[in-house]
């Protein structure tokens, strides 16, 4: 059984029993990296008593080889993108990807996804064009927050915050 198949088996009951929802799990080199999220946001609490229940359960059973720093944290706000389900909880969001060296395209692109199915995602990019990609394509890919003005007290600026693509579909 692959290792991370293994951290996953580990893993995944301890995120369910904190009611915690599992975004990702990556081991790469000497870090294991738990990413989880909660839709009502997530407090140092959770975190923590998350990170010594995981913690526990790999001193037990051993799954990784030699020496490993585990992590335990949310995506963030910029978010890496892997699966096909992280890149349909990312639809309408801007990002930014990168391709593959051999991808028959740009290495680069930016923009918003404007949806997604379990191959494919289809981007409108910064140069206002609509393109298509694959996902086996993609080499990493990840949210982009967009820092906006912060608004006026007083003032009822419902778009602060967002891009100008973002508030003229809202």
């Amino acid at each position: 059984m692959a290792v991370i198949d293994r951290l996953r088996e580990l893993i995944v009951p301890l995120v369910d029993a904190s009611e915690l929802d599992l975004y990702d799990i990556e081991h790469n080199g000497g870090v294991v990296r738990v990413l989880v999220d909660h839709t009502d946001g997530l407090d140092l609490d959770a975190i923590t008593k998350l990170s010594r229940a995981v913690s526990r359960a790999l001193d037990e059973h051993d799954p990784v080889p030699g020496r490993y720093t585990l992590e335990v944290s949310s995506p963030g706000l910029e978010r890496p993108l892997r699966t096909a389900d992280h890149f349909r909880g990312a639809v309408g969001a801007m990002v930014k990807i990168k391709t593959w060296p051999d991808y028959d395209g740009p290495r680069r692109l930016s923009g918003v996804i404007l949806e997604c199915d379990d191959h494919s995602i289809r981007l409108d990019t910064d140069d206002d064009e609509t393109t298509t990609l694959e996902l086996e394509a993609i080499s990493s890919a990840r949210t982009v927050f967009e820092w906006g003005p912060t608004p006026k007290p007083g003032s009822d600026n419902r778009s602060a915050g967002k891009s100008e693509r973002e508030a003229k579909t809202s």
